[in-house]
C-alpha cells in the first residue's frame, strides 16, 4: 500500500507576515495543482512558482509554491510548499481546500516519521529534530545539530559493526562444532567489550549535562526574609522583574525567569522568606519555596552579609536560625534535604561592609551585593562550572539528551557484563552469541535498526503538527 498524500500548516499558530503548508505523498503536487493557478505537474524539483490559491472564481491568496521531487525532498517523497499571507484565516482555508481535494491531515511528527521510514535519517537523528525545533539555547543548538548531522549515530555504527563482527565468527564455530575450533579469539572479544562498556559509561554520563542543556538547570533563590532574594535575581536577569521592598514577606509567590550563561539555560525562581509565620498567603509562599527547592539542580542559599548582621566567622549553622514546621532550615540542612543539589552559600550586601568577612564554614562562601551587582559575574561562572564540571563545553564531543538513548545503552551494558561472564565462565559459543545479540538489539534500538510501532508511535506523537 502506498501513503496516502497528507498535509499540515508548518508555521506556529497566530497572526503573521508568511504562514507555510507542506504537502508531501505521490500526489503531493497534484493535489496542489487543483487548488493552484499556475501548471506545476511536470515542474522541476527545487523550483518556485508564483501565483494564486483559488476556489472557483474566488482568488484565496496569492502565493509561492515550492516543488520538490522525490527523493530529493526532507520526506524523499514529492513534496509542494505553499508559502502565503500568515493570515489564520488564510492558513486554514489553503488547509481545508487541500483536504477536500484528495490530502490528508498529518500527525503530529507524521513528515519526520516518513523520512525516518523512507531512509532520509535514523531515528536518532529523527529525535534530534524535536531537539532542534525545542533549543533555547546555542549549547542545546549545538548539540541537536551534531546529533541531526549523524555524530552519535555514527559512534554506535562503529560500536556494533565491531560486535557484529566477533558474533558472526561465534556462530561461524557452531558450523564446525564437531571440529572444536575457535574462530572468535575469547582475550579480544573481552578487549573489545570493555572498551565498549567504557564508551557507553562515558556517553551515559554525558546525559546529565545534556539534560541541563536541553531543558535547562532550574536555580532555587531562598533564604531568610529581607536576604536580598529578589535584589538577586533582578541582578542576574539584568532587569527589574521582581519587586523589592524593605518590607519582609513582599515576594509572596514564586517569580521565575531564564537567562543564557555562556550558551547553558538558567532557570531561576525567587520564593518568598523561609520563616514561620501567621500570614496565609505567604505561608503558602513558603510552602511553594520548599516544593521549588525539590525541584532545582542548583540551590543558592541568601544570608545577609553585612557588618553587624553575622558574625565575622559566620559557619554553616550560623546562617539561619529560622523554624519552618519545628525544623531548623540551614544552608547544611538543605543538603541533607536535597542531596541531589548543589547548595551555594551567598552572603549578600557586601557593599555594607568595611571588614573582610572570615568565613570558617566547610561550603564555599560568594560574597556579593546583589544592589550594587558587585561580583554577579563571579557567580554566574561559578553556576556554569557546576554544570559543566568544571571542564570547557565542548558541543563538538557527543552529549546524550535522550532518556531513551540512555535506557537502551544501560541495557546493552547489562548485556555485555553477562557476555563477559560467560566467556571466564567458559560457556559455549551460542550461549555467549545470544547476550551479544541482546546487545546488539539495544544498540540498534536508539537508531531504529531495531524498531516496533510503539516506540515509533512514542517518539513521534511528541512532535508538533507539521513537522
Amino acid at each position: 500500500m502506498t501513503n496516502p498524500t497528507i498535509t499540515a500548516i508548518c508555521t506556529p499558530a497566530g497572526s503573521g507576515a508568511l504562514g507555510v503548508i507542506r504537502v508531501s505523498g505521490s500526489d503531493a503536487i497534484a493535489v496542489t495543482q487543483k487548488i493552484f493557478s499556475k501548471n506545476i505537474l511536470n515542474a522541476e524539483g527545487y523550483s518556485i512558482h508564483f501565483g494564486n490559491i483559488f476556489y472557483k472564481n474566488e482568488i484565496i491568496d496569492e502565493v509561492l509554491v515550492t516543488v520538490f521531487r522525490a527523493p530529493r525532498s526532507f520526506t524523499k517523497e514529492d513534496v509542494a510548499e505553499i508559502s502565503c499571507h500568515g493570515s489564520p484565516y488564510i492558513l486554514e482555508r489553503v488547509l481545508q481546500l487541500l483536504l477536500e481535494n484528495g490530502a490528508e491531515l498529518a500527525q503530529a511528527g507524521e513528515f519526520t516519521q516518513r523520512a525516518f521510514l523512507n531512509g532520509a535519517m535514523d531515528l536518532a537523528q529523527a529525535e534530534a529534530v524535536a531537539d532542534l525545533i525545542a533549543s533555547e539555547s546555542e549549547a542545546a543548538h549545538k548539540v541537536a545539530i551534531r546529533q541531526l548531522k549523524g555524530g552519535f549515530s555514527n559512534e554506535l555504527k562503529a560500536l556494533r559493526e565491531q560486535l557484529l563482527n566477533f558474533v558472526s565468527l561465534i556462530e561461524l564455530e557452531l558450523d564446525f562444532g564437531e571440529e572444536d575450533v575457535e574462530f572468535a579469539d575469547r582475550t579480544q572479544l573481552k578487549t573489545l567489550i570493555q572498551a565498549i562498556l567504557a564508551k557507553t559509561e562515558s556517553l551515559i554520563a554525558s546525559f546529565r549535562l545534556g539534560n541541563a542543556i536541553k531543558k535547562g538547570v532550574p536555580v532555587t533563590i531562598v533564604g531568610r526574609p529581607n536576604a536580598g532574594k529578589s535584589t538577586l535575581l533582578n541582578a542576574l536577569l539584568g532587569e527589574e522583574k521582581a519587586i523589592v521592598s524593605h518590607i519582609a514577606g513582599t515576594t509572596r509567590d514564586v517569580i521565575e525567569d531564564t537567562i543564557a550563561i555562556q550558551g547553558i539555560l538558567f532557570r531561576f525562581m525567587d520564593t518568598a522568606g523561609l520563616r514561620d509565620t501567621d500570614d496565609f498567603v505567604e505561608k503558602i509562599g513558603v510552602e511553594r519555596a520548599m516544593e521549588k527547592m525539590s525541584e532545582a539542580q542548583i540551590i543558592l542559599y541568601l544570608c545577609s552579609g553585612a557588618e553587624g548582621e553575622i558574625p565575622d566567622d559566620i559557619t554553616e549553622n550560623d546562617i539561619a536560625d529560622e523554624t519552618i514546621d519545628e525544623g531548623e532550615i540551614s544552608a547544611q540542612k538543605f543538603q541533607h534535604l536535597f542531596p541531589d543539589a548543589k547548595v551555594l552559600l551567598i552572603a549578600n550586601k557586601s557593599d555594607l561592609r568595611t571588614q573582610p568577612l572570615n568565613f570558617t564554614g566547610k561550603s564555599e562562601l560568594i560574597l556579593l551585593s546583589a544592589k550594587e551587582k558587585e561580583n554577579i559575574q563571579s557567580l554566574k561562572q561559578k553556576l556554569y562550572e557546576i554544570v559543566t564540571g568544571n571542564q570547557k563545553l565542548n558541543t563538538e564531543s557527543t552529549i546524550l539528551t535522550n532518556v531513551r538513548h540512555v535506557e537502551a545503552l544501560r541495557q546493552a551494558q547489562n548485556a555485555l557484563l553477562t557476555v563477559l561472564q560467560g566467556i571466564d565462565s567458559s560457556l559455549t559459543g551460542d550461549l555467549v552469541s545470544i547476550d551479544i545479540r541482546t546487545a546488539l538489539h539495544h544498540i540498534g534500538s536508539i537508531t531504529g535498526e531495531i524498531n516496533t510501532e510503539e516506540i515509533l508511535g512514542n517518539i513521534f506523537g511528541k512532535f508538533c503538527i507539521g513537522k
